[in-house]
């Protein structure tokens, strides 16, 4: 059998045992389904006629803000996903189970696989959740086929970029507490970007930020393929920031997994 077979074969492994640590300890997936879905419901229903209305089109109000501001959901959900790994991760490291890992005949980088691809799995499930949720309170998308696939996409591949970040937060931290705090920062990008109101309505300093973010150009992407209008550059920028965070965040975490332990 050639190394990437067992490369294969190992990361399958992992990939199992945390499908079942998923099985057993559903409130992460229901904390990834939930506390998004509570945003959606408080801006959608609180503050939906008002920012609604200020975005004008032909009917504004509660359903085109709920149009508007699904994208920034599901990019919560995503950030939401990256907590419950970062702490899976630094359980793994604080409770030995990695130390007899690297004692073992498997492949290194299968560990890290197996939380990754663990985790987007239930990221794509919990957005579907979402998605489902949204449609019920408003959201009316105009994508075909070929658009949802491509947006569906995008999803994966932020979903995979941020995994990854989050894998190398839970293993750079000395405890649970520390890695449950590291990736929260990332909850908050949706809110400083145009998640929930565009970015010229907001002062120079902070539209700057905003729009070079990297959810941004993600959430722009998303609104031009379910909703219509034009993408622009946000579809090259979207998937340069999720290579860059991908190559930069394995490369970080691959050197922290591959260190001596003793040091």
């Amino acid at each position: 059998m050639s190394s990437l077979a067992y490369t294969l074969s190992d990361s399958a492994t992992m990939l199992r045992r945390n499908l079942r640590h998923m099985q057993r300890y559903p409130s992460l997936t229901l904390m990834v389904i939930g506390i998004p879905v509570i945003f959606l419901l408080l801006f959608v229903y609180v503050f939906g006629g008002t920012l609604g209305a200020g975005l004008g089109g032909p009917s504004g109000g509660r359903e085109e803000y709920a149009t508007y501001v699904t994208p920034g959901i599901l990019l919560i959900a995503v950030a939401g996903v990256a907590q419950g790994t970062a702490i899976s991760v630094a359980m793994d490291m604080t409770e030995g189970i990695v130390a007899r890992f690297r004692t073992m005949s498997i492949a290194r980088v299968s560990v890290l696989t197996g939380h990754v691809v663990g985790s987007l799995i239930q990221t794509m499930l919990g957005l579907a959740a979402v998605t489902g949720v949204a449609l019920l309170v408003g959201f009316r998308p105009t994508a075909d086929p070929l658009e949802w696939l491509a947006a569906t996409g995008l999803l994966a591949a932020v979903t995979f970029a941020i995994t990854w970040l989050s894998v190398a937060l839970g293993m750079v931290t000395k405890s649970v507490e520390t890695a449950s705090n590291l990736p929260m920062p990332l909850m908050l990008l949706p809110f400083l970007g145009s998640g929930f109101v565009p970015t010229d309505s907001m002062p120079t300093g902070l539209r700057w930020f905003a729009e070079y973010q990297p959810f941004t150009p993600v959430m722009e992407t998303l609104r031009g393929l379910l909703v219509g209008g034009p993408i622009g550059s946000s579809g090259t920028q979207a998937l340069a920031w999720c290579a860059g965070i991908t190559l930069l965040s394995y490369l970080w975490a691959r050197k922290l997994y591959d260190r001596d332990p003793s040091r």
